[in-house]
């Protein structure tokens, strides 16, 4: 058989997995689902009642479930298109279908080796350790119940750089720019945004040798937003002013958070005289509820009363090019796993990210056993 018939080797893989956050599917999922979410925080139901009112304005339900089905179905279909016979199941950290069930159900099904591919693209502790420690709980609890043969995992790297992710995005962009009215189009800002997460998760998210100075969770995000706004740049000809702020802060008005806020942004902007912005969401795979609510809601609505012109780019989704790039992540990581070279894609100038996290990577604030790292306690 030449090699343009063979079938893609996903060896030793027999299964992957798509590990997500998961969200409310109605009115009576909010609250149950903010204490899965708040577990262990001692926040009161009334509070978490109120926190849920994003979620009842969309009649209580979440679209990141539904978006990750259309992700689980892309997937399946590129695989089954590229003859890649590896079965490919979705877990939640905090709603069903909950983690702890699925890898009951793959170690059920015979699956011995999976790889993971988690729904954040970049380092932090949120967005990668956490979910690491998600799978170390899911693993004890089936050693606890028994399970003679526990399947071994393997987070797949993160994809943040990635052309089928990024690629995605620039064409979100510039069908973006071409919605706004054509005299604030080539003055018009790129505002891209991400998750605030605290200054010091920030300074000690990636590996221990980059942490400081927002840490790779903020050199990461700039470098996705130089490598949109430069393509951008080559696809109109006009080099457009852009700046990395931040969304969805949650914490105690204590604690620094990073800044600065898209819709303090926004005012700032608009007393700059910028014609138009952009609105650019980086730092989500979809369009989930803190898209939906944060930006299409609460900053569209600032914008609104500022009279500033603003559109919101899409996320990647379930684009045919991103399910591309999580075969690529599956095969690259399968290729090294059975020791051979390997020749990994990635844009920009960091390069592509580590396999395996190494301790100290993203740490917690209390430490708990992670999985899939160099510190995994089921090697």
């Amino acid at each position: 058989m030449s090699d343009q018939l063979r079938a893609p080797d996903a060896g030793p893989y027999d299964a992957l997995l798509l590990l997500s956050f998961g969200g409310p599917e109605g009115p009576e999922d909010v609250v149950p689902f903010l204490e899965n979410v708040t577990r262990g925080r001692g926040i009161p139901r009334e509070r978490l009642k109120e926190v849920g009112q994003h979620y009842f304005r969309f009649g209580g339900v979440s679209p990141i479930n539904g978006q990750n089905r259309e992700l689980l179905d892309a997937l399946r279909k590129d695989f089954a298109e590229h003859g890649l016979d590896l079965r490919v199941y979705w877990g939640n950290r905090n709603w069903a279908p909950y983690l702890t069930d699925v890898l009951r159900e793959m170690a059920a099904d015979g699956r011995r080796r999976i790889a993971v591919l988690a729904t954040s693209a970049y380092a932090s502790y949120s967005g990668c350790r956490q979910y690491r420690e998600n799978l170390a709980d899911a693993l004890a609890t089936l050693a606890e119940e028994g399970v003679a043969e526990l399947p071994k995992v393997d987070k797949l790297r993160h994809y943040f750089n990635h052309p089928g992710f990024v690629q995605p995005m620039v064409e979100g962009v510039l069908d973006s720019l071409a919605a706004l009215p054509q005299d604030v189009r080539t003055g018009a800002h790129l505002a891209f945004t991400t998750h605030s997460i605290p200054t010091a998760a920030a300074d000690s998210s990636g590996p221990v040798e980059e942490h400081g100075d927002g840490g790779a969770y903020v050199r990461q995000h700039l470098e996705v937003a130089g490598l949109i706004a430069e393509a951008v740049r080559a696809e109109t000809g006009t080099e457009l002013p852009w700046e990395l702020v931040y969304q969805s802060r949650s914490g105690a008005p204590h604690i620094p958070w990073l800044e600065p806020d898209i819709c303090d942004h926004l005012e700032a902007l608009h007393e700059a005289g910028a014609p138009a912005v952009v609105m650019v969401p980086i730092g989500f795979v979809s369009d989930h509820m803190e898209v939906l609510y944060d930006l299409d809601t609460e900053a569209t609505a600032k914008a609104a009363e500022l009279g500033l012109p603003v559109t919101r780019s899409a996320t990647v989704g379930a684009d045919p090019r991103f399910a591309a790039a999580v075969r690529d992540l599956v095969l690259e990581r399968a290729a090294a796993e059975r020791g051979e070279a390997v020749e990994r894609c990635a844009l920009g100038s960091l390069g592509p990210s580590h396999d395996l996290c190494a301790v100290g990577c993203c740490p917690a604030r209390a430490p708990r056993p992670a999985a899939a790292g160099v510190d995994s306690p089921y090697a």
